[in-house]
């Protein structure tokens, strides 16, 4: 306990989730800061590509072999299933419609990449090192669930309609698309890519992402403001509890594959996270009477602000106690 309690005081203290917590105030006190769109997209364009790269190049180092492909079907398995954890808590401890419930599942059984960024930034700081390969795990982990949410849709309530729009959508979203190509252009590329642009990978990222939490801690400042009458207790409690239960199967899934601590903490970060870039954004195609202000609060709002301050700091204490290191 006294690990977790050690590790979250660094982590709440780091430079990165102080910037979160002045994005946060500044929106909840209504101040006029603002962080342009053009910036704040490109930030996000930056952090998606130097993960990538960087992931990339650690599976060019490591090898694709057995390990790999076990890691990315587990990362799929518990992308389709944990939208249905997700549909009977919400089913059981909310009032939320049969659409609602499951366009917010959608949200839990994707991924947040900005959550996965911050814990690599939290393990490389405190010299835990984790599988490079995690990288495409988080990519495998995007779209599944948004499979299961209209399954789920369709079997519960009135259905959605999958069509070429929506897989369009889904498979050519640019979060994925920069996530994946990035990947690749590291993995081709290897080590010797790495020292080509390792001034501009390595050594800017975590300035950028201190600015990114700050445009993000501004964004869910304002959701949180105008989401009254919208998120109830239930919700709430939700929005708290499926982190942790998505965390205790990536944790199960990372002791399985026999992953070191760091990729552990990684497993369960993304399982515990909440999509709130590609699953929006298919959502609104698949699921337009869907209310965004219910799964868009929940997922960033909530979850979000829960997985920087408390749960990164916990899972990563948790899986250096479970594998002994």
């Amino acid at each position: 306990m006294q690990d977790i309690l050690a590790l979250a005081a660094d982590n709440v203290l780091s430079p990165m989730i102080l910037c979160f917590a002045l994005g946060l105030f500044a929106a909840l006190a209504r101040s006029e800061l603002t962080v342009p769109e053009a910036a704040a997209k490109a930030l996000s364009i930056y952090l998606l590509f130097a993960i990538g790269f960087k992931g990339g190049v650690a599976v060019a180092d490591h090898g694709v072999d057995g390990t790999l492909i076990s890691a990315l079907a587990a990362g799929v398995v518990l992308s389709f299933a944990l939208p249905f954890v997700a549909f009977a808590l919400l089913r059981v401890m909310t009032r939320l419609s049969v659409t609602d419930a499951a366009a917010t599942s959608a949200h839990y059984g994707s991924i947040s990449i900005v959550t996965f960024v911050t814990a690599t930034s939290v393990l490389s700081a405190s010299g835990i090192a984790a599988e490079g390969y995690m990288v495409a795990v988080a990519a495998a982990m995007e779209a599944p669930a948004i499979i299961s949410a209209l399954w789920l849709a369709a079997r519960f309530g009135s259905g959605s309609k999958v069509d070429a729009t929506l897989w369009r959508e889904i498979l050519l979203n640019g979060s994925i698309v920069l996530l994946v190509g990035s990947f690749l252009i590291g993995l081709i590329t290897g080590a010797e890519g790495m020292a080509r642009i390792e001034s501009f990978i390595i050594s800017p990222f975590q300035g950028v992402l201190c600015l990114f939490l700050l445009d993000m801690g501004l964004v869910a400042g304002r959701g949180l403001r105008g989401s009254r009458g919208v998120i109830s207790l239930g919700v709430l409690a939700f929005g708290l509890l499926m982190p942790v239960m998505g965390a205790a199967s990536g944790l199960a899934m990372g002791l399985l594959l026999g992953q070191s601590a760091g990729g552990v903490a990684l497993f369960m970060t993304l399982a515990a996270s909440a999509s709130y870039i590609a699953v929006p954004a298919a959502m609104r195609v698949a699921m337009p009477e869907a209310n965004p202000s219910v799964y868009l609060t929940l997922s960033l709002g909530i979850t979000f602000p829960f997985n920087l301050i408390v749960g990164i700091p916990a899972y990563v204490a948790i899986a250096q106690a479970m594998t002994g290191a």
